[in-house]
Order: C-alpha cells, then sequence, then structure tokens
C-alpha cells in the first residue's frame, strides 16, 4: 500500500476539552483518525465517545506532558495503532495561579514559574521529540503549537501574568528553532494563537467558541507542502513576535 493512501492520523494533546476537543473534532472531520492525547482516563474516555457519536474515527491515548516516560509510552500507542503520525498539535497548557500575585512579577512564585513552563514548553519538546520518529514516516507532517499573543514581545498584550506570558514567548522561539532545524524536511512547524476563547481556561468570559479558536490550528495543521514554515498566526495572519 502506498503511504499517501494510509489514513492520515493526528494527535491532539489536552484534547478532552475546550479548543483541543474542537480541534480534533474539526480534524477528524476532515478524515483524520484522531488520537485524543490526555492523562485523566475518564475525561479522554468522554471525549473519545463524544467524537465518535459525532462521525469522528477517534482512539484514546493516555499523556500526561510533563512526564519523559508517558510521552514514550504515547508515541509507541500511537505506534502500534496507526504506524505513523501525519499531524501534533501541541494544545495542552495551563495559566498558572495568579489570584494572589503569584504571577505579578515583582511577586513572581517560582513554583508557578516551573509549573507552566514544564506543561507549557518542556511539554511540547517532550512530546514533540517523542513523536517525531513517526512523524517523519508521513508524507506530509505538521507541527502546531498553542501559542497566545501574550507572548508577543511586540505587542505585549492581555494581563500581566509573568510566567504564563513568558512561557508563550519561550514556545515561540522553541517553535522557530524546530523550524529552522527541520527546514530541510517535510515537517512544517508553526505556533497560532487562538484567540480569547470560551473555555474553562478564560472562565468562559468570551463570546469566541472554542471552534473559532480552532479553526487556525485546523488550516495550520493542513497547510500544502509549500505552506509557511515556523511562524506565529491568528485569524487575521502574522501575528508579531
Amino acid at each position: 500500500m502506498n503511504s499517501d493512501s494510509i489514513k492520515r492520523t493526528a494527535l491532539v494533546t489536552g484534547a478532552n476539552k475546550g479548543i483541543g476537543f474542537a480541534i480534533a473534532e474539526g480534524l477528524g472531520k476532515l478524515g483524520f483518525a484522531v488520537a485524543v492525547g490526555a492523562r485523566d482516563d475518564t475525561r479522554r474516555a468522554e471525549a473519545v465517545n463524544r467524537l465518535r457519536a459525532s462521525g469522528v474515527d477517534a482512539f484514546g491515548v493516555a499523556l500526561d506532558v510533563t512526564s519523559d516516560h508517558s510521552a514514550a509510552q504515547a508515541a509507541e500507542a500511537i505506534e502500534k495503532k496507526a504506524g505513523r503520525l501525519d499531524v501534533l498539535v501541541n494544545n495542552a497548557g495551563i495559566g498558572g495561579s495568579y489570584l494572589n500575585g503569584e504571577q505579578d512579577p515583582t511577586t513572581l512564585d517560582l513554583d508557578v514559574l516551573r509549573s507552566v513552563l514544564d506543561t507549557n514548553v518542556f511539554g511540547v519538546v517532550r512530546v514533540t521529540n517523542a513523536m517525531l520518529p513517526l512523524l517523519r514516516l508521513s508524507p506530509s507532517p505538521r507541527i502546531v503549537n498553542a501559542s497566545s499573543n501574550m507572548g508577543s514581545l511586540a505587542s505585549q498584550t492581555g494581563p500581566q501574568l509573568a510566567a504564563y506570558a513568558p512561557s508563550k514567548s519561550m514556545l515561540n522561539s522553541i517553535t522557530a528553532q524546530y523550524s529552522r532545524r527541520l527546514a530541510d524536511t517535510d515537517v512544517i512547524v508553526n505556533a497560532y494563537c487562538p484567540g480569547y476563547v470560551a473555555t474553562d481556561f478564560t472562565g468562559h468570559a468570551s463570546d469566541r467558541t472554542a471552534e473559532q479558536g480552532a479553526a487556525v490550528a485546523i488550516r495550520l495543521a493542513t497547510l500544502p507542502d509549500d505552506g509557511p514554515r515556523g511562524g506565529f498566526f491568528d485569524d487575521d495572519g502574522v501575528v508579531p513576535w
């Protein structure tokens, strides 16, 4: 069988709810088999069932992005199930506590900073490096990293969150580094900002839906082979670094 004729498979981390679930559903509607990456067994199973009920070919993958062992096991599970990986969406992320000055730069709680970096940056590196061997087996591999315009050093939007915002700045830089390293391969790597979306993460304090936030990620996940590399995008196009 020609590799191009094999059904494409996508892994979305943190796919049990919110934007991650919307990305999984959107890619599934485009014909991808979707691996729902999540650490909570019950929520992961519920998400898979919801996706299947909507006609998506979905399966669950136990994945804690803060664990090297879990990332390696997730790669083994996907290899066994699908043989390769075509799309990786690094969606899992945390905001970190902030209500008591933990993310005021003058009173920054370093434990909060470490925790946010471990998920939002180190987690992306863990999962990406675990999945790269499977991505290299795809004829058109894509990596999409969920960032935020709060990480834009040029725009400096949003509240002062001295753990979360810098984590996204670093993620943008890591994205650029991966893109440079993989420039002579078929692997296309980009970052995106979903915007201020009504999810648990934002306390649902927005009119913007998870599906609207997922749209840019889905577009980047399905870029043509001559699509942009190493960029940062939102609905309106390129986001300044």
